[in-house]
């Protein structure tokens, strides 16, 4: 885990295959890997795995919502817009099994429990 206030550092999808490359190419041990970088031996094993299951593309950084593009795209084709329609439900079919509901748009936006308390969505609220 790590420190608490540091932000957790990013690979960019050349530094990550590099380091696989090491282990695959030149027969280093991922534990010899981590202390050298100082990376944890964990996380480089997870980098060797997808890379020999998925190939160099699934090393490349996932940031963010996937389907936060979609949501903003003019242009969606059916598929797409099936995907995000879905993801919706999904994330509302959650929050109502927690017994939330919501009322509001925006920075007016508050979840509503079953006890009828309610909580408001933004951090910045008093």
């Amino acid at each position: 885990m790590g420190k608490k206030g540091v932000p957790h550092r990013k690979w960019s999808k050349e530094e990550k295959l590099a380091i696989v490359k090491k282990h695959l190419d030149e027969h280093i041990s991922i534990n010899d890997i981590g202390k050298d970088t100082g990376i944890r031996s964990s996380l480089v094993s997870e980098w060797v795995k997808r890379y020999l299951e998925d190939g160099e593309e699934s090393l490349a950084p996932k940031n963010g919502n996937s389907y936060a593009a979609l949501h903003t795209s003019k242009s969606l084709s059916e598929i797409e817009r099936l995907r995000l329609t879905i993801a919706k439900q999904e994330v509302e079919i959650e929050r109502l099994k927690k017994g939330f509901w919501v009322e509001g748009v925006g920075v007016n936006k508050e979840y509503i429990t079953g006890s009828g308390l309610t909580t408001k969505s933004s951090k910045y609220s008093k």
